[in-house]
């Protein structure tokens, strides 16, 4: 192939402190004894990898065979077991019962409305063993309003460009879309190659989040920002949730 594939290279230029920080999230409230975690959403598995080389007994579900292959070379490097399963967040009627579940990156914002957000929360609490946790986290309308339209990220090396530019959507409330573009050198024909992705994102009032949670069955405990590091305000940029399944 003249380049890589586009998940690889969205999986190289991530930042990897995020990983870290969703790891730290994580470990200040749940032990890896207290059984079974999902990462829901696991994309190419880096998070579920650091889990699993803490001792937790982490699986990974997603919608991307693409990603899931990417994870799976990731926890054979690491030498982890890390199952995977390819599958969709709104119909997990295929899997196991949890203790705990995970989900972030603002995966949920990718879905297309409230109504499937409440769809796949009702889909977690079925599968999350009562008295299991479920973490995640989404971007704020504040991100989505007033930081993303706008927004432009260049990185270049001597192989590649990557262009990141978001624009708000004006006939939809709280969405954003992002033009992600990799130019690839291809040393045969000393040229560069464009691979070109966009990608949607909407997000919701933490109103609507609480409803969503509650007509799911779930019980909220806390919001926070930072990574739980602190009580959110109207600069949040992303929610970070602390629910669990009490019956």
């Amino acid at each position: 192939m003249i380049y890589q594939s586009f998940a690889q290279l969205y999986d190289e230029l991530f930042d990897p402190a995020m990983y870290q920080q969703w790891l730290d999230f994580v470990a200040s409230r749940v032990a890896p004894t207290e059984g079974p975690l999902l990462d829901l959403a696991c994309g190419s598995g880096r998070l579920g990898v650091q889990l699993a080389q803490r001792g937790y007994d982490v699986s990974g579900l997603d919608l991307s065979e693409e990603m899931l292959a990417l994870a799976e070379k990731h926890a054979e490097e690491a030498q982890v077991t890390f199952p995977l399963m390819a599958g969709n967040m709104v119909d997990l009627s295929e899997i196991d019962t949890y203790q705990t579940v995970t989900c972030f990156a603002d995966s949920f914002c990718y879905l297309p409305d409230i109504a499937t957000v409440t769809q796949a929360f009702t889909q977690v609490h079925d599968h999350l063993a009562i008295g299991g946790k479920f973490l995640f986290d989404v971007i704020t309308p504040h991100q989505t309003d007033d930081v993303y339209p706008g927004y432009m990220y260049n990185y270049v090396d001597d192989d590649r460009a990557f262009l990141w530019t978001s624009y708000g959507i004006e006939d939809e409330e709280h969405a954003v879309e992002h033009d992600l573009t990799f130019f690839i050198h291809d040393v045969a024909d000393d040229a560069y190659h464009k691979v070109t992705e966009l990608h949607h994102e909407r997000t919701y009032a933490l109103a609507d989040y609480q409803q969503a949670l509650q007509q799911a069955g779930l019980t909220l405990k806390r919001v926070s920002a930072d990574f739980g590091e602190r009580d959110i305000d109207d600069q949040t940029t992303r929610w970070f949730f602390e629910a669990t399944r009490e019956a």
